[in-house]
Parts: C-alpha cells; sequence; structure tokens
C-alpha cells in the first residue's frame, strides 16, 4: 500500500474511531452495569505498588435516570452549546448563569471546555518516521489531527500543544497559551532546575519578592501575548505550572540566604506583624497569612502585565497541584486577580465533591481540571514515569475517564477538563523531563496509532457534555 492510501486509511480510523458508537452504550457499556450501580476497575496508584485496588466506577449506564438524547446538542463554530445563548463580547469570558458558573464562547453561546493537553507531533527520529509514513507532510498530520480531536467531542487544545499548526484547518479548536512568567524569569536569574512534571526552585522559594521580578513580567507579557490579542479562538493565558506554595511557606523563606529578596521580604513581614515563633514554629494563622499574601502577590504581579498586553482574554492561573489542592489561603488569593483556576488533580480516583466546593468557596471563581489521565499496562509501556493511575486495559482508562468527567459535570463551578495527554510518551526521547519518559498518556501511540477502546468512551461522553450538565442540574 502506498504513503497516500496508508494515509487514507489512518484518516479514517481517526476520525471514525468511534463508528460503533450507536451501539456501544445500550449493548458494551450496558452489560458492565452485571447489576451494580457502578462497575469495578483495577487500578494501582503507582505501576511499582504490588496489588491491584478495586475502586468503584461510574460509567455512563450508571448515570441515574439519564436518557441520552437522539442527536447530542448542536454545538457553535467553538464547540458550545448551540441552545443556550449570553451576551456576546467577541472573546471568551466566564459567567454564573442560573446557580453554574459557564464559560461564555465569543459568539455568546454556553460553553464548557473539553480539552487535551501537548498536542503536538512526537519529535524523535521514530515519530518523524510515523508521521511521515501515515501522514505526509505536518500539515496532513495536524488537519488529521484536528478533525480526530472535534469527531472525539473535544474543542480545546490544552496546555504545551502547538496551537499555530491548526489555525488554517475548519472547525478551528480554540485554545490556550502558557507564558511560564515565575520558571522563565528563574531561568534568567539563575538557581532554578528541573525536577519530574515542574520547575525546581531553592528551598521551595519562588523568586516572587525579587525587585526586578515585575519588570521582567510586563516585558515577557509584551513580548508573547500582544500577537494574539484580538483572536477569538484564544480561550485563555496560563502564567506558570505547579509552582511550590507551601504551607510553610514563612520558615522557608526565611531559611534563605541572608541577602535573598525573599529572606528580607520575610522577616520585614515578621517585623511589621509582630509575628512570634513559638517551641514548635510559627502559629498556623501565621503562616496562613503569609502565604496569602506571596499568592497575591504572584498573581496580582503577572496578571497586571497579561492584562495590559492583552485585555481580551482570561486569565487561567498557575495550575495549581499537590497540596495547594487543600489550602484555603492559596485559593483566597485568586478572587481578585483569575478569572478562572486551574488545577492539575491528581491522586483522586473520583473528584471529591467536598473539596470542589471548597475550592469554588474559598476563591468565589470557577475552575477547570488542566491535568489528570491514567495508564493502561496493555500498552506494552512500563508506565514507571508520571503521576497518573495505572490501570490494566484501554477500555479501563476510558471507564476512569466516564467516572473521573461526571463528577465534574455533576459539580457547578467546574467549568471543563483537559486530559493528559494527546500522544504517549517516547522512551527514545532523552529530552524529556522525568515524568515524561515511558508512559502510555496518550489517546494516540507514540507512532500515531489511536487507543480505539480509549476513544469510544471518551467520545460517548464529550458528545453528551451538555445532556449530561442539564441533567445534574434538573436532579439537583
Amino acid at each position: 500500500m502506498d504513503r497516500a492510501a496508508d494515509r487514507g486509511v489512518l484518516y479514517a480510523v481517526m476520525a471514525t474511531c468511534a463508528v460503533a458508537l450507536a451501539a456501544f452504550l445500550p449493548s458494551g457499556e450496558a452489560a458492565e452495569r452485571d447489576g451494580r450501580d457502578y462497575a469495578v476497575v483495577h487500578a494501582k496508584r503507582r505501576t511499582t505498588d504490588k496489588t491491584w485496588r478495586e475502586c468503584k466506577t461510574r460509567t455512563l449506564a450508571h448515570v441515574a435516570g439519564y436518557r441520552p438524547p437522539a442527536k447530542p446538542v448542536a454545538r457553535s463554530p467553538y464547540g458550545g452549546r448551540a441552545d443556550r445563548k449570553a451576551k456576546a463580547t467577541g472573546f471568551f469570558r466566564a459567567e454564573r448563569i442560573d446557580r453554574r458558573w459557564w464559560l461564555v464562547d465569543p459568539a455568546g453561546y454556553l460553553w464548557y471546555s473539553v480539552g487535551c493537553c501537548s498536542v503536538r507531533q512526537n519529535a524523535t527520529a521514530r515519530g518523524v518516521a510515523a508521521r511521515k509514513k501515515l501522514f505526509g507532510t505536518s500539515r496532513d498530520w495536524a488537519r488529521a489531527t484536528n478533525r480526530m480531536l472535534w469527531d472525539l467531542g473535544y474543542n480545546t487544545l490544552g496546555c504545551w500543544s502547538r496551537w499555530g499548526e491548526f489555525q488554517d484547518h475548519r472547525p478551528r479548536l480554540p485554545y490556550t497559551t502558557q507564558s511560564n512568567f515565575m520558571s522563565s524569569y528563574g531561568k534568567k536569574r539563575g538557581g532554578t532546575y528541573q525536577k519530574p512534571g515542574h520547575t525546581g526552585y531553592p528551598g521551595d522559594c519562588i523568586f516572587v519578592f525579587d525587585p526586578e521580578f515585575e519588570t521582567f513580567c510586563a516585558a515577557h507579557a509584551k513580548r508573547l501575548l500582544a500577537a494574539t490579542r484580538d483572536d477569538r479562538y484564544l480561550l485563555g493565558h496560563f502564567s506558570d505550572n505547579e509552582m511550590p506554595l507551601r504551607h510553610d511557606a514563612l520558615d522557608r523563606y526565611l531559611k534563605l540566604p541572608e541577602t535573598d529578596p525573599g529572606r528580607m521580604a520575610a522577616e520585614a513581614w515578621v517585623r511589621t506583624h509582630r509575628v512570634r515563633r513559638g517551641p514548635k514554629g510559627y502559629p498556623a494563622e501565621a503562616r496562613r497569612a503569609f502565604l496569602t499574601m506571596l499568592v497575591e502577590r504572584y498573581l496580582r504581579i503577572v496578571s497586571r502585565a497579561i492584562r495590559k498586553a492583552d485585555p481580551n482574554h482570561l486569565y487561567l492561573g498557575c495550575r495549581f497541584h499537590g497540596r495547594d489542592l487543600r489550602e484555603p489561603a492559596v485559593w483566597a488569593a485568586c478572587e481578585k486577580y483569575v478569572d478562572v483556576i486551574s488545577v492539575n488533580y491528581y491522586g483522586a480516583w473520583t473528584p471529591d465533591a467536598e473539596r470542589m466546593t471548597n475550592w469554588a468557596k474559598w476563591s468565589r471563581r470557577p475552575f477547570v481540571v488542566t491535568e489528570w489521565y491514567a495508564k493502561g499496562m496493555d500498552s506494552r509501556m512500563s508506565n514507571i514515569s508520571g503521576a497518573g493511575w495505572t490501570v490494566k486495559t484501554q477500555a479501563d482508562r476510558g471507564r476512569f475517564y466516564q467516572n473521573f468527567t461526571l463528577a465534574l459535570l455533576a459539580h457547578r463551578a467546574c467549568v471543563g477538563w483537559h486530559w493528559f495527554k494527546y500522544i504517549d510518551n517516547d522512551p527514545t526521547n532523552r529530552r524529556a523531563d522525568p515524568s515524561n519518559r515511558d508512559s502510555n498518556k496518550g489517546i494516540v501511540s507514540n507512532t500515531y496509532e489511536p487507543y480505539r477502546d480509549l476513544a469510544v468512551r471518551m467520545q460517548a461522553l464529550n458528545r453528551r457534555v451538555y445532556s449530561l450538565i442539564d441533567h445534574f442540574d434538573r436532579r439537583r
């Protein structure tokens, strides 16, 4: 078979990877119920764990009282719901409507972000060879991938995607940008280092008190954001990723070298607030107050820089993670500066409703889950690196996807999710950071073969996002 024929076959596979969807819900997924109101998926928190856990897993077939509509809700050109409209402003925005937070697309249609991170080609030698064989040019790859994502019900290119390669393809996918204010400043300043998945800082202390940081941010934003300020398809900007915002930040800054601006700022704060260190360290309320001040300072500086360079688009925060998700002080700092708060949510099989309610209460802002995933052992990858769950099969990855997203859809403060990620890790890529070396994270393999058992379950859920939201809101 010649390359053009090969490419045509792959187009068909990628664009119609859920051809059995009509039969999938009543027969395939319904059979998983087995008389229970949940499925059971065997999972490991880490691949190296000795035993598998039995995880209760809700799929579409287990949503009480839900009857999928004969046809999915029609979508706007941006992927919004064409049956509900608010004020059109020409750009994406966030608004609370009928007690639920929504994103609103540029045409005014209510919009929920269903995204995928790192939509980009595999740049290794094996990846380039596979792309040339299966697609031909990079433009052909982008066209096929654009079509696949839309057909799977996605409407957003998440963080680290090569969005510029998709601008000429229709329907066009809305996208996000990542500016890396703090990590870029740290690279220039010196002292940062690579940690799995994110940048490391001395003592886990970001450089937010450096007098040069604010000037750097203004110039950085002007250089990166001015060109896209009028693009209607831009959802918004991330400012950084997974910074260390520790509960004991006060103690950490006071341990920095005496001439460090962070140390001097912490000492001045202690004097101003007349905080005294007790036998067990600084009081909890002092630590919380210092952390709130620290996060507010960062958000104020970067949001001001972003809005000056681009007053039209949403500021999506700095991708909180880990212990940040339990810190009211971190979330409380967001209300004045962030439009939608981004959350990299690992460690939960099912998102915790109480925790999500706290996020909304502490910040008074909506949130979007910007990283989460599971790895399948049937991919023949070792799956050692990365923070996601490990399951046995691609079908189990799809069941986990449905379970996780159903909990997000049921919560009125969540305005979307971004799966991590489009393509598997490639073990031959020696330049990847330690969290992206050897794991099955993708919708497609590192040579672009789609994982059909995952994709059909993604599509079944994604295509029903708006009818599921209506169902949950009616039941509430």
